[in-house]
């Protein structure tokens, strides 16, 4: 089994839709996250946004451990605030594959030379901000020879945020396929590496049902998933330190493990590194908890023998 680790690495204003500019002090604890991969020999993705990849300091960081040899560097589109700004900047607008087509071509190719230049090397992974992706974004994706894709988590649904439904996507890689159209660009795959959710009790199919089945105001008013999560019998894990403990984590990967899924995808946000930043990591305590998980999971997959490869080389 293979362990990817994708951080979306961004500015600390995240969903501040109209800002002209961008705080980026989480980027400073960058080496420390970067300290505790290299004691386990994991190689991480770090997919970096519009503000990171043009601002000198925070791209100094990320541009040293890569010439090291200690990390990838991929793309993270928020349209946001990646030029040009031919939208309304708006909650639905901050989906990607919300835009027309041709839009979504421009910020990408904006941001993609934008890391080619700073970074000295074209990227060729990518993930959508705020998980807005879809088959126009693919399409965007092979123009501009992306091998790999990870915006998708699987068993996800968007729409009540104006946002894509992945709730049919398992775990597995899949590739997005562009048959019928011309494209002028040496690519016409698109690997999909999603993001590692699942549940605990395996038979992803039949627990995804019951999940759904429970998506009702009556469900709801009871709190009938956290009394199955509770009980056991119904427990979906992102395999992410930000909503995960690391006991949750191996378990997730136990089963993935027994189902016989062959790669993870572990993710979560650059922003969890500093406390107050993020929803998810809010004091100094939840801060500590956070790298502890991490750290925890490290040691389980080491121990269980799981390789680490960075996002592009899940295409070998």
């Amino acid at each position: 089994m293979k362990l990817i680790i994708t951080i979306d690495t961004e500015e600390d204003n995240w969903g501040e839709y109209n800002l002209s500019r961008y705080s980026l002090e989480n980027i400073k604890r960058i080496d420390r996250l970067q300290d505790l991969f290299d004691r386990f020999g994991v190689i991480p993705t770090y997919l970096v946004t519009y503000p990171v990849a043009t601002d000198k300091r925070a791209s100094s960081i990320l541009k040293r451990i890569m010439r090291e040899g200690r990390c990838e560097i991929g793309t993270h589109c928020h349209p946001w605030n990646t030029p040009p700004f031919e939208e309304e900047r708006n909650a639905r607008n901050s989906m990607l594959c919300n835009l027309p087509e041709d839009l979504q071509f421009k910020k990408i190719d904006t941001l993609h030379h934008e890391i080619t230049r700073n970074f000295g090397k074209e990227p060729t992974s990518f993930r959508a901000g705020r998980w807005g992706f879809g088959e126009s974004t693919a399409r965007c994706l092979m123009r501009l020879s992306y091998k790999i894709d990870s915006s998708i988590i699987a068993f996800q649904n968007w729409d009540v945020y104006g946002g894509p439904d992945y709730s049919n996507v398992f775990p597995g890689a899949f590739s997005w396929e562009w048959k019928n159209e011309p494209v002028a660009a040496p690519y016409q795959e698109l690997l999909e590496i999603p993001a590692t959710a699942g549940y605990k009790q395996g038979n992803f199919a039949l627990c995804e049902k019951l999940w759904k089945a429970l998506d009702n105001q009556y469900a709801q008013k009871l709190h009938l998933k956290g009394i199955l999560a509770r009980l056991g019998a119904l427990n979906k894990i992102w395999l992410s330190p930000e909503t995960s403990n690391s006991s949750q984590m191996m378990m997730l990967t136990k089963t993935l493990m027994n189902e016989g899924y062959s790669t993870l995808n572990m993710f979560f946000h650059s922003t969890a590194l500093k406390a107050g930043l993020s929803t998810f990591v809010k004091t100094q305590d939840d801060e500590a908890r956070f790298l502890r998980s991490i750290e925890e999971y490290l040691v389980f997959a080491r121990d269980a023998g799981i390789e680490s490869i960075t996002l592009s080389e899940s295409s070998a």
